[in-house]
């Protein structure tokens, strides 16, 4: 016999080996229909449950930035500074005002009490001690005028400086230093990623008569692979006219970690339970147009089978339409399942 000959008996036999022992390495799932929970998904979006966008309160030139975003503050740190020279220079003004109200204010009651003295001696009539009494009230008003006027002009002093309202992360700087500041302007976003939820429109009619207490869902984070219980579940009183929808607020749990506002998830509002055949959503193998799984052929090998995928379900696994029937076995990795599958094709053909 050839050493030819020798090799076309033995690669087939070792192909078929390596694909025995390769078919026993992947784990499989037997596949049954099973009590679900049916879901109702519904396309949301992350925001945080705590966020400040604090803005300008007076006008002026910032003159100083000491944070920039992703950087975590604390409540009550400094942020910012806006020019105050303006504010500084109207907080003298008042200081002024004040010294001039209690000088007016001492010689008010310094001829009040003059006058006073007159009268009990019937030197002035009556109405000259009115007149000073006037007097004196007026400078007593003036005076307190001046203080107010001091206060208002150390609060928009303390206006140029802006601290943090809360702990948390800098989401957003939306001015930079040099450029003006108006009343009204935003300047930077605060938020406290400890505390995140999921904000859902959905139809009036998909919790008409259910109580905000007896919805459960999940949500999906696409983007990671991520699913997260809701810890609670709000629907707030009032519909959009326009699209006729109620706003649904979805509580993650405290800490998830991971989750900026902004970001796309997928609510799964759970609707009861029923019957469904369902699969991993990893062993779902996908390439261009063809969706399908590969089950086991009983014969130590696996064979690509199409599907039609439905929804996810609660528990994160997919819903299969067509496809599948209970207690076949289907492959829970289809990469070492598609190399066994071809090791097994090479060995027959030779």
């Amino acid at each position: 016999m050839t050493t030819y000959s020798i090799i076309r008996i033995v690669l087939p036999a070792f192909a078929l080996a390596v694909a025995n022992f390769a078919q026993a390495e992947v784990p499989t799932q037997r596949v049954e229909a099973r009590a679900v929970g049916l879901t109702h998904p519904a396309e949301a979006t992350l925001e945080a449950v705590r966020q400040a966008t604090l803005a300008a309160q007076v006008p002026g030139r910032i003159v100083e930035f000491r944070v920039d975003a992703g950087d975590h503050v604390a409540k009550g740190q400094v942020l910012l500074r806006i020019d105050a020279a303006e504010a500084s220079q109207a907080v003298a003004g008042a200081e002024a005002g004040i010294a001039q109200a209690q000088a007016n204010q001492i010689n008010a009651k310094a001829a009040y009490e003059r006058t006073k003295s007159l009268v009990e001696r019937k030197f002035v009539s009556q109405s000259a001690l009115d007149q000073a009494k006037a007097s004196y009230d007026a400078a007593e008003a003036q005076l307190r005028a001046a203080r107010a006027g001091r206060g208002q002009a150390a609060t928009v002093q303390g206006y140029t400086t802006i601290v943090a309202p809360l702990s948390g992360l800098v989401a957003a700087r939306h001015v930079e230093p040099g450029e003006m500041a108006q009343p009204g302007r935003q300047l930077v976003t605060v938020y406290d990623p400890a505390a995140m939820r999921a904000v859902v429109d959905v139809p009036q009619q998909r919790f008409a008569g259910v109580g905000s207490a007896r919805i459960r869902a999940r949500v999906e984070l696409p983007d990671s692979e991520r699913w997260l219980d809701a810890a609670s579940v709000t629907v707030l009183p009032a519909a959009d006219p326009r699209t006729h929808t109620v706003r649904v607020r979805v509580d993650l749990p405290a800490n998830a970690e991971g989750l900026v506002p902004g970001t796309f998830a997928r609510v799964h509002f759970v609707t009861g339970e029923g019957s469904r055949i369902a699969v991993p959503a990893g062993a779902i193998l996908r390439r261009g147009e063809l969706t399908g799984v590969y089950v086991a052929d009983g014969k130590g090998g696996f064979a690509l089978r199409q599907i039609r995928a439905g929804e996810a379900l609660a528990d994160g696994s997919i819903e299969v339409l067509a496809g599948l029937a209970g207690g076949e076995e289907v492959a829970l990795d289809p990469v070492q399942a598609g190399i066994v599958a071809h090791a097994a094709r090479n060995g027959a053909a030779r």
